[in-house]
């Protein structure tokens, strides 16, 4: 069965291969993607910062979008925080990896409050690299 037609609610909640601390205020994840492999369908529930320790190249894709119109540039070191809100969770996105080699980030949810935002915000970033959402620049 294709992700891509799961019901409502169906996609993981679990942003990382790899659960690696949990306590009741943070739960950090690692998603290591092979040369080339992607990461199918999930979606976030909870504001996070994600940490990118060594320079790859990816790009994402949501759900319902033919292309894949999130990129992703980062340098070693790079961070993003994203505001996911309180109302609903992320559309379901996939990311792949576009390099020769695999590339491993760092997903820290921050579980224990409500997310201050009832909406989700634009992507913050340290400035180590680029995040571009074609879509927003329509």
């Amino acid at each position: 069965m294709s992700t891509d037609s799961a019901p409502e609610g169906a996609y993981s909640p679990a942003p990382g291969d790899t659960l690696i601390f949990e306590n009741d205020r943070v739960r950090v994840w690692s998603m290591t993607l092979p040369p080339h492999g992607m990461y199918d369908f999930h979606q976030h529930h909870h504001d996070h910062v994600v940490i990118w320790p060594d320079a790859g190249r990816a790009e994402a894709q949501e759900l319902g979008d033919p292309n894949w119109s999130i990129s992703q540039t980062a340098e070693e070191g790079f961070v993003i925080f994203k505001t996911v809100g309180h109302g609903e969770p992320l559309t379901p996105h996939r990311i792949r990896n576009l390099e020769d080699h695999p590339v491993t980030h760092y997903i820290v949810e921050l579980v224990s409050e409500e997310s201050p935002s009832s909406t989700a915000l634009p992507a913050e970033t340290n400035a180590r690299g680029r995040f571009n959402d074609v879509r927003a620049d329509n």
